[in-house]
C-alpha cells in the first residue's frame, strides 16, 4: 500500500473519530484561514447611555461594533432586511443597510460611503461574526442628524434620529475608540505598543561608541547649587551625582527610557555600570533628544541660586513622567 493510501485511510479514520461540532469547528478555522478572516484578539462591552453594545479588537487593530448592537444603538432592528444578515458572535450574514436609504444618500460622504461595507471576523470563544468599524458609529449618527435638521427624514425614520441623538450625546466627551479599548482590555496592550514604540526610538539595539554627552558646565552648576567644592572634571564626583543625573536627565525624557537603561546597562557587584547610560540612546532621536533636554536644565540651573530652586523650576519646566506636576508657587528666594 502506498504512503499516500496509508496517510489518506489516517485522515479518514481520525476525521471518523471526532465530533459534528469539533468538524465544524475544524472546517471553520481552516475556511477563516483561506478567506482570510480576521481574529478578534479582544472582546467585550462598552456601554453607552442605556445601550450595551458588544465590540472587539481584532488581530490587525481593528475595533469593530457588532452589526447587530450597531443597528439597534441607532434604533434599527437587530436583524437587517431579509437577506441581509445580522452579527452576533454566534451567527454571521453580510449586508450593509445602514444608510442604504435613498433619502439619506445625499448626506453620506465620500470617505463614508467607502468605509460602511461590514467586516466578518472570528471572536476567540471560536464562533464568526459580523460587525462594522467602532468609527462608524457617530459618522452614520451624524447622516441621521443631518438629514432631520434639513428635514429630509421619513417618517419612520424620525426614531433612528432620536436614537443618534442621544448617542451622540453620551459620546460628546468620550472617544469611542478608547470606550471599546476599555471595554475589550486592548487598553494595557495599547499602552504597551506605545511604550515599546517611544523606547524603540529612543533606546538603541546596540551599544555605541563612547562620545562626550554632559558639558562640563552641567556638573559645575550642580556643584554650586549643592555648595560642594568643584575640583575639576578630574576629579571622581560624589556618586549620588549620578541620583541626581538620572532624576533631572534621563527620568525627563521620554516615559520608560530610565527604566530601560537601567535594564540594558545594569550596575556590577560593585554598584558601578559598565557603559555610560548615554552609549544606549538612538543616534537620530535619543542623542538629539538628551542634547536638547540638558540645554534646558543648564539654563535653569543658571538661573537658580540654590539646588532647591532650581529643582523647583526644573519640576515646572521639565516635570517627571508619569508623576503629577506641582503647581506653581514662589520659594523663599524668589519671594
Amino acid at each position: 500500500m502506498s504512503k499516500e493510501n496509508i496517510q489518506s485511510k489516517g485522515g479518514l479514520a481520525r476525521a471518523e473519530s471526532l465530533t459534528s461540532d469539533q468538524r465544524s469547528e475544524i472546517a471553520s478555522t481552516a475556511a477563516a484561514a483561506r478567506w482570510g478572516i480576521n481574529q478578534a484578539t479582544h472582546t467585550g462591552e462598552l456601554r453607552i447611555g442605556n445601550k450595551v453594545i458588544r465590540c472587539a479588537v481584532l488581530e490587525d487593530g481593528t475595533r469593530v461594533l457588532t452589526q447587530r448592537d450597531f443597528l439597534q444603538a441607532i434604533g434599527r432592528s437587530g436583524k437587517p432586511a431579509a437577506g441581509r444578515g445580522s452579527a452576533d458572535f454566534t451567527q454571521f450574514e453580510k449586508g450593509s443597510p445602514l444608510v442604504d436609504s435613498e433619502n439619506l444618500k445625499p448626506f453620506v460622504s465620500n470617505e463614508l460611503s467607502g468605509s460602511i461595507s461590514p467586516i466578518q471576523f472570528r471572536v476567540p470563544e471560536g464562533p464568526r461574526a459580523w460587525g462594522y468599524k467602532a468609527e462608524l458609529l457617530p459618522k452614520v449618527c451624524e447622516v441621521y442628524l443631518q438629514a432631520r435638521d434639513a428635514g429630509a427624514l421619513r417618517k419612520n425614520q424620525q426614531k433612528f434620529a432620536y436614537a443618534c441623538d442621544v448617542l451622540m450625546r453620551a459620546l460628546a466627551h468620550v472617544g469611542i475608540i478608547a470606550l471599546v479599548d476599555e471595554a475589550t482590555g486592548y487598553q494595557e496592550v495599547r499602552d504597551r505598543l506605545a511604550l515599546q514604540k517611544i523606547l524603540d526610538l529612543f533606546i538603541n539595539k546596540e551599544l555605541s561608541k563612547w562620545a562626550k554627552r554632559f558639558p562640563d558646565e552641567f556638573y559645575k552648576e550642580m556643584f554650586r547649587l549643592k555648595g560642594w567644592q568643584w575640583q575639576g572634571m578630574k576629579i571622581n564626583r560624589p556618586s549620588v551625582v549620578g541620583h541626581y543625573t538620572n532624576d533631572v536627565i534621563y527620568q525627563r525624557l521620554a516615559p520608560g527610557v530610565l527604566d530601560e537603561l537601567k535594564k540594558i546597562n545594569p550596575p556590577d557587584e560593585a554598584g558601578h555600570r559598565k557603559n555610560k547610560h548615554h552609549q544606549w540612546l538612538t543616534p537620530d532621536v535619543g542623542h538629539p533628544k538628551l542634547r536638547d533636554h540638558l540645554n534646558g536644565i543648564i539654563a535653569l540651573m543658571r538661573a537658580s541660586a540654590s539646588w532647591d530652586q532650581f529643582k523647583r523650576m526644573a519640576d515646572r519646566a521639565f516635570p517627571k513622567l508619569n508623576t503629577t506636576m506641582l503647581l506653581p508657587f514662589v520659594g523663599e528666594e524668589e519671594k
